[in-house]
This record gives structure tokens, C-alpha cells and sequence, in this order.
């Protein structure tokens, strides 16, 4: 996959530019925790973020989404109140040098972001049986997260950084942001413009985990099977892909 950027001589083909345009995104998107700026997000931008969202694929047509704007001080605070309870949980599961280096890594930036954003699923919008979700009942779960990705790579595109903070006790954002019992909040986000966008990902830069080798990852047929010589040409392009994307990913996309 050799990907030409804009900029390029691609840029005489269309259609070749806007391929380059999305693959460039996708792998400078970054989960952004530090570097944000206080600059508001103008709500012509938040609209056009909040619209890819909308826009997600999701089974059975059913648009479980729904978006809470955050942007109250004390409600952010409440916020970050109940990420620091769940952080220390979790940082006493991991042991010696492990649990210290993760004690040092920065894992949010609720109160540093201009915008936090909750995206919630509603398990019962499409009504008690719905196409695709009769054998899968965690498929509105799966659409909604198809809503945070569209979001994320909207966002990259318009310079804006966006962080996914996980480490909660859903029980206390329900109770902070007065959710119903039957929405469910998938992801907590920070939103804004950053200083800049990192070149690796924060846990791989802190050496807390590496990026997998891909060709290591497909399988032909069965779970496990390589495919051998009928697959050979396939994993050299995805070594190289790979390599491709690596080298891609410290560049800035438009907006950036």
C-alpha cells in the first residue's frame, strides 16, 4: 500500500487524494490525554463531529446513540472525582515496577479539555426485537462505539484531539450525569484542540505495550491456520502496510 499524501502529485487525482485523506487519519488518529488548549470548540465544528457520529453504521437501522455535552466545571470536577476512586482500584491491581509506571502515565484529560461528551446507548429504542439483535443482544452496544470511531476520525480531520476515559464506575456516572436505568454510557470523551498530536500512542511511547504484527493476526478458514503459501503474498503486503502506516502516522492530517 503505498499511500500518497495530499500535497503530492496524487492531488491530480481526486479520488486518489481523498483515499490518502482517510488513511492518513486513520493512522494519526491518537487518544489524546495532555496537550489540549483551552480554545471552545466553535459549534459549526461540533455540529459537523457530532453529525459523522450520527452517521455510524448501526444494526438493524437502530441509532441507539445519544450525545451529553459536558461542559459545567462543577460536573467535570464530579467527573474526574469519580475517575480518581476507580484509578486507584485500578492501579492496585498491578504489581511492583508495573503498578508504578502506571501510576505515572496520564490517563485523562477531564478537566484539561474545553468539551467532555458521554455517548450512551439506549437499549430499548429500537423496541424489544430488532433486525439483527435477536441472536446478539450486544449489537446496539457495538453500533454505538461504530459512533465514537466516526466521531474520532471526524475529529482528527478537524484538528481536534479526543480521549476515551474508561476507568469509571458506570453506577457513578449514571448517578452524576442522571442517566436513566436503561441508557447505557459507552464511552466518556474529552474533546479539544490540542498543541499538537503525538507521533506514537501514549502507552506504546511509555513502553507500556507495543503494536502487534499484523500478519500474525489473520487467519484463513479456521482460528489458527496460517494458509501457508496460499496466503504468503498477503503477508508481505500487510508487513509492509504496516510499515507504511508507521511511518504515515507522525505526519499531520488537514487541520492538523
Amino acid at each position: 500500500m503505498k499511500i500518497e499524501l495530499p500535497g503530492s502529485s496524487a492531488d491530480s487525482d481526486p479520488a486518489t487524494a481523498i483515499r490518502a485523506a482517510v488513511y492518513q487519519t486513520i493512522f494519526s488518529r491518537r487518544d489524546v490525554r495532555g496537550q489540549f488548549v483551552p480554545d471552545p470548540i466553535p459549534d459549526a465544528v461540533l455540529s459537523r463531529l457530532l453529525t459523522a457520529a450520527h452517521f455510524a453504521p448501526s444494526v438493524g437501522f437502530m441509532q441507539p446513540w445519544s450525545f451529553l455535552l459536558v461542559r459545567d466545571p462543577a460536573v467535570k470536577r464530579r467527573v474526574h472525582d469519580a475517575f480518581l476512586r476507580a484509578n486507584a482500584e485500578a492501579a492496585a491491581l498491578f504489581e511492583d515496577e508495573r503498578r508504578d509506571r502506571y501510576q505515572r502515565l496520564k490517563l485523562e484529560g477531564i478537566l484539561d479539555s474545553p468539551l467532555n461528551l458521554c455517548v450512551t446507548c439506549d437499549r430499548d429504542r429500537a423496541g424489544p426485537v430488532v433486525l439483527g439483535r435477536t441472536h446478539s443482544k450486544a449489537m446496539d452496544l457495538y453500533s454505538t462505539v461504530c459512533a465514537v470511531q466516526n466521531l474520532w476520525l471526524a475529529a482528527r480531520a478537524e484538528g481536534i484531539g479526543v480521549g476515551w476515559v474508561s476507568i469509571f464506575h458506570k453506577a457513578a456516572l449514571r448517578e452524576i450525569l442522571g442517566l436513566p436505568p436503561r441508557i447505557m454510557p459507552v464511552a466518556y470523551l474529552c474533546l479539544g484542540y490540542v498543541s499538537h498530536f503525538r507521533d506514537r500512542p501514549d502507552l506504546e511511547a511509555a513502553g507500556w505495550r507495543e503494536r502487534l504484527p499484523l500478519e500474525q493476526l489473520v487467519f484463513l478458514d479456521r482460528w489458527g491456520e496460517t494458509g501457508g503459501d496460499a496466503t504468503a503474498g498477503l503477508r508481505d503486503h500487510l508487513r509492509r502496510d504496516q510499515q507504511d502506516a508507521t511511518a504515515l502516522r507522525s505526519l499531520p492530517t488537514v487541520g492538523g
